[in-house]
């Protein structure tokens, strides 16, 4: 029998995966990470709910964590298969999984010299060597090009904006009933009309099921200009003698905040020299999208040719090594410090946190959406005290949030993309968003004529293709 079975982003944001199988063919659509509070990031540990060497194939909608995170645990317990993704896709993706492993090793060594962890002999969930073998099986697919992934099924990627190398997918096999069927799964959604990387584009097939994100589904991005806000928190934090802090992800967010910093740069509002960008993988990350020229748009291919690239290796200060980043938590001077990861849940970002929440003076800027759970979720709730590394530490810095810089799609942007599919799907379901959003969004959904009510799938859910 074909079957879809939901694993994972039912309800949430994080670990998104979805098994497709017919007959012998199994296909797992994203192998992703689980991240939030403890309880999420539990599930990270969970057997695979089916035996890992049966998988035919795994298929990347992009590079983000909470798309690829699991990969390397699924190839450490015996998945050999092909791992395909996008041409631009691939560096990212080696870039995150490689920081991802090294990032889990650190943190266990730390929690074994600290004693902070319950268990009394902390294990990693993987390895940087586990990454290492999970990205030899990657294989590169262009857009818009079909690949035969088994006999009978097919697939084909349509950019997805959101991250460089982000595609929806559209897959076509035959059902039980020997009828042929194609799913497009949405991946995640990115703006129109943002700069550095290309609009999303409608896949090519009308789709028999859709499988669409809805992170926002239940609300609109606000209507502000990102580096007006910026440059606001700026001024008014370097005037008090304090730093800014931006927990950016280090794939797309930290290449949209360097887009404004430079900006402003070029407006006379900020030092180019008071700008640090402290992220090892940040900056891998963003030499990669400044040389991956075909996927830029417009505003970035003009803006570089005037001599202003905000991604140039030469346009911000760069902390590559520990002792660099270091010097930043002596410094006294005001500064704008860009650090992993976006969500503050690891990387160097939670050091410069540990040093600058207990300073008034200082500001914690935070540019897209925040999980249950996480530590930037708790920051901008207005929690008063938080954990880090197992330490108690007081907030007394400023924390904001600005919303206009989220690289995903709000509700109308998600309705657009719809608007623009070639044909109306017979089907569709909700995933990778939290339950009002999922809700709201079907409500949107279910006012557009000739569309079917969405449904909101469950972890473990399965359904017939």
């Amino acid at each position: 029998m074909a079957t879809v079975t939901f694993l994972g982003a039912c309800g949430c944001v994080t670990g998104s995966s979805t098994l497709l199988s017919w007959g012998e063919t199994h296909v797992l659509v994203d192998c992703g990470f689980f991240q939030g509070d403890e309880e999420q990031e539990q599930r990270n540990w969970t057997p695979f709910p089916f035996p890992p060497s049966r998988l035919t194939a795994i298929l990347l909608t992009h590079a983000h964590l909470d798309h690829t995170g699991l990969l390397p645990r699924l190839t450490a317990h015996g998945f050999r298969g092909p791992v395909y993704c996008t041409k631009p896709s691939r560096g990212l993706i080696s870039l995150i999984l490689l920081d991802s492993g090294k990032i889990q090793e650190e943190e266990v060594r730390y929690a074994r010299r600290k004693g902070y962890s319950r268990h009394e002999s902390p294990q990693p969930l993987y390895t940087e060597e586990d990454a290492r073998r999970a990205l030899k099986l990657l294989e590169t697919v262009p857009f818009d090009q079909d690949r035969e992934i088994a006999p009978g099924v097919r697939f084909r990627y349509c950019r997805a904006g959101h991250l460089l190398g982000a595609g929806s997918l559209e897959i076509t096999a035959k059902g039980a009933d020997g009828q042929r069927r194609t799913w497009c799964f949405s991946g995640d959604v990115g703006r129109y009309g943002v700069p550095i990387l290309k609009d999303p584009e409608p896949p090519a097939e009308p789709p028999h099921a859709l499988v669409l994100e809805s992170t926002y589904g239940d609300r609109s991005h606000a209507q502000q200009d990102p580096a007006a806000a910026l440059a606001a928190i700026i001024d008014e934090t370097f005037a008090r003698g304090g730093s800014v802090i931006i927990p950016a992800f280090a794939l797309g967010r930290t290449q949209d905040v360097l887009w404004h910093l430079s900006a402003l740069a070029e407006a006379g509002r900020v030092d180019l020299r008071d700008v640090f960008l402290d992220s090892p993988m940040a900056i891998d990350a963003t030499d990669l999208y400044d040389r991956a020229e075909g996927e830029h748009d417009e505003d970035l291919l003009e803006v570089a040719q005037n001599g202003a690239d905000p991604l140039a290796p030469t346009r911000f200060q760069r902390c590559r090594t520990s002792e660099q980043s270091k010097l930043l938590n002596g410094r006294t001077q005001p500064a704008v410090l860009v650090a992993s990861s976006g969500m503050a849940t690891g990387g160097r970002v939670l050091h410069h946190l540990l040093h600058r929440l207990p300073d008034p003076r200082s500001s914690v800027v935070f540019v897209g959406f925040q999980a249950a759970g996480t530590l930037g979720r708790a920051l901008v709730d207005g929690a008063e005290a938080v954990a880090i590394h197992g330490q108690a530490v007081r907030v007394r810095a400023q924390v904001h949030q600005i919303h206009g810089m989220s690289a995903h799609a709000d509700r109308e942007e998600l309705l657009r993309w719809c608007d623009a599919l070639p044909g109306r799907p017979e089907r569709v379901f909700l995933n990778h968003g939290e339950d009002p959003a999922r809700k709201a969004l079907r409500v949107a959904l279910a006012e557009k004529e000739g569309w079917p009510l969405a449904h909101l799938p469950l972890t473990g859910e399965k359904v017939p293709w």
